[in-house]
């Protein structure tokens, strides 16, 4: 990641003494480029200019109207200078859709909502967002290999494989936490699970202390080794995680804020702060599902913003640097995870209509096995999309979320069926589809 140029600074008066007029400003905060989008000095300095603006008085004209409607948080840099943000119209457009789309959206909720695909989606999620988030951080392993040991219910193997169980089982703590105020000690426990034996014990739940090694993290440039960032110094910590915890609670005199920009605000903070040895972008973004669960968006939990975000981790560490360049402006940040939001929803709708097509299609097939039960079903469309892939009474118990009993009835029915053969493998039964399968369907 490249150090981004930071923006010039220039007071009203130097705006007015220039000879800016009323014509010039108009133009230069209503041309396409500048109106359509919130850009920062560092990709403006590149564009061409309104007719006979320079840059700099472009950008001047631009922070000047900018300035107009702006909320200050309590969330405040080192040297004591507020975080604080507007809401542009294209942030105002995506709040709106995100907010019908993630609380009331009845085309998602009739599908995702019925009892018969619910837990099977939720659980794909959750799985989803183990895997990327861990991976954003530095696991190192196949999607194929870590959503097989967490359907199968196997230990891990190895550090990275620990990172996504951690994960997923914060994932679905925090499923368990929507009416319960966020404090330090929710926050410590969050970290406590995602960093179970990854950090030693004695770190863990933790912030981080002024007399170790871990007080001296930053961010670094790795071209340059340059510093991006530097987080506050330990000795604020317990202070600041109590003012985000009053603001995560709306405790604060900051006003009404929408719940979505809340809880972005709160994503950037922790991972601001950097309270921890490790783990804070995971804890981060496990405070942002609290909070979008906690503003009643139930159906965030069926969505992935680290799936978007692993496709372009830079502009993910892009929109910090950004905010934090341009005189602590959160805006950039907020933006940026609105559109990670959106682009979520849009792999979710995708996802749903998929499903559909493809249960539509299968059942086509399985006419003649109608008294299958809606999980055996979705097992046989897995499995003739997955020749060769084994099923054990674990792995049916945690893709579905029932229990050992009712796993092991689904498959052994299935076995009488024809549908799945039976091998033995150490103590433990594993099933694998019939290779002629489609056939066997075919023929009722």
């Amino acid at each position: 990641m490249k150090v981004i140029k930071s923006p010039p600074k220039m007071e009203l008066s130097e705006i007015l003494a220039k000879g800016l007029s009323l014509p010039e400003f108009v133009q230069a905060v209503s041309s396409p480029l500048a109106h359509g989008k919130y850009l920062h000095w560092d990709k403006l300095r590149f564009h061409q200019p309104p007719t006979n603006l320079s840059h700099e008085m472009w950008w001047a004209a631009l922070k000047l109207a900018r300035g107009t409607g702006r909320r200050t948080l309590a969330l405040a840099d080192t040297a004591g200078k507020g975080f604080s943000f507007i809401v542009p119209d294209i942030a105002e457009e995506l709040l709106h859709m995100l907010s019908l789309a993630l609380g009331s959206n009845l085309r998602l909720e009739e599908r995702v909502a019925n009892k018969e695909t619910r837990d099977k989606y939720l659980i794909s999620s959750l799985i989803e967002e183990a895997i990327t988030s861990s991976q954003l951080e530095g696991a190192a392993t196949t999607r194929k290999v870590a959503e097989q040991m967490l359907r199968s219910g196997r230990k891990p193997r190895d550090q990275s494989e620990q990172m996504i169980v951690n994960n997923y089982l914060a994932m679905r703590r925090i499923n368990e936490l929507e009416d319960i105020d966020l404090s330090p000690e929710l926050v410590f426990e969050l970290h406590s699970i995602l960093t179970e034996n990854t950090l030693p014990d004695a770190d863990r739940g933790r912030v981080r202390r002024p007399d170790e090694a871990g007080d001296d993290i930053a961010v670094y440039d790795n071209v340059t080794n340059e510093v991006l960032h530097k987080p506050p110094p330990a000795q604020e910590l317990p202070h600041r995680m109590k003012l985000m915890c009053q603001f995560a609670n709306g405790h604060t005199k900051s006003g009404f804020i929408h719940p979505i920009v809340r809880a972005i605000a709160l994503h950037f903070w922790l991972a601001y702060d950097h309270p921890f040895v490790d783990g804070n972008g995971r804890t981060a973004r496990a405070v942002f599902y609290w909070a979008m669960k906690r503003g009643g968006f139930w159906l965030c939990e069926y969505i992935s913003i680290s799936s978007i975000i692993s496709k372009g981790p830079s502009k993910y560490l892009r929109a910090y640097l950004e905010a934090e360049t341009d005189d602590n402006d959160l805006t950039y940040f907020l933006i940026y995870h609105l559109r990670v939001l959106d682009q979520a929803v849009r792999a979710l709708e995708q996802f749903i209509e998929a499903k559909r097509q493809e249960v539509q299609r299968v059942n086509q097939k399985l006419k003649g096995a109608a008294s299958l039960n809606h999980r055996q079903r979705e097992l046989i469309i897995h499995a003739v999309r997955h020749p060769g892939q084994e099923y054990t009474f674990a792995s049916h118990r945690n893709s579905h979320g029932v229990t050992y009993q009712t796993a092991r009835s689904d498959l052994l029915n299935l076995e009488d069926r024809g549908l799945l053969r039976r091998i033995v493998r150490g103590k433990e039964f594993v099933f694998l589809a019939p290779p002629d399968l489609e056939d066997r369907l075919a023929e009722g």
